[in-house]
């Protein structure tokens, strides 16, 4: 399974996953960038999600207990080649 972690998480994100625009207003100056987020009530499936994450040296973090947030910008750019756009 290793050696296909980006089509395992390609099938998770397009799944339960997105990709969207996040809006953050700091200071009165609206910033915009892409984020992925990962939503699943499976302790297992988080895990598995984490440790393909991990063999791809993609940076994440949990923002709640069944949501994993993807938001860097090297991060979102490896997603980017390894989920693609939904179908």
């Amino acid at each position: 399974m290793q050696a296909h972690a980006g089509s395992f998480l390609r099938g998770l994100f397009h799944s339960d996953g997105c990709r969207f625009a996040n809006r953050v207003t700091v200071r009165g100056r609206t910033y915009v960038y892409p984020r992925y987020m990962f939503v699943n009530e499976s302790a297992d499936i988080m895990g598995l999600c984490q440790w393909a994450l991990d063999l791809l040296g993609v940076a994440w973090r949990m923002n709640r207990r069944n949501s994993l947030s993807v938001a860097r910008r090297e991060a979102v750019g490896a997603l980017d080649r390894h989920v693609g756009p939904k179908s």
